[in-house]
């Protein structure tokens, strides 16, 4: 039997989850964006695995998909910021400010968002531009 796309994100989400690294699961990720092409989610943790393994462009090119097809997601707008500032784009800032008044606003997402971070440094160590992000974010 073949798993559905949802089927296979939630599978892929606990593989993070448990510790699996970034690279062994970008191949599930992009086969889950080739079948289902409009599932923002997707795509935003595409971009994720992108930026842990240091493939910038490639994570600019996943997070500006997940962005545009909801622009209302903060880690969507977090992601795509983080690879601008990697690749040198400019533009940054308005998706910073825009992430913290989403996260500001709802607690599930701050704690989210917080938790992710951490994860982040966790998982690739030092991170100049999430460190800068973090405190776009958090430095009020």
């Amino acid at each position: 039997m073949t798993k559905t796309p949802e089927e296979l994100y939630k599978e892929g989400l606990e593989r993070y989850k448990a510790g699996e690294k970034a690279g062994t699961l970008i191949p599930l990720f992009k086969k889950i964006t080739d079948h289902s092409p409009k599932s923002s989610s997707s795509w935003i943790s595409l971009s994720w695995l992108y930026l842990l393994e240091k493939k910038h462009k490639s994570a600019h090119k996943a997070a500006k998909k997940g962005f545009k097809l909801n622009p209302d997601d903060p880690q969507g707008r977090i992601n795509l910021a983080l690879a601008m500032l990697e690749i040198g784009e400019k533009g940054v800032r308005p998706h910073v400010e825009k992430a913290q008044q989403m996260i500001m606003a709802d607690k599930d997402w701050l704690k989210e968002i917080q938790n992710n971070i951490k994860d982040g440094f966790d998982r690739r160590g030092e991170w100049p531009n999430l460190d800068r992000i973090k405190e776009w974010l958090f430095d009020i």
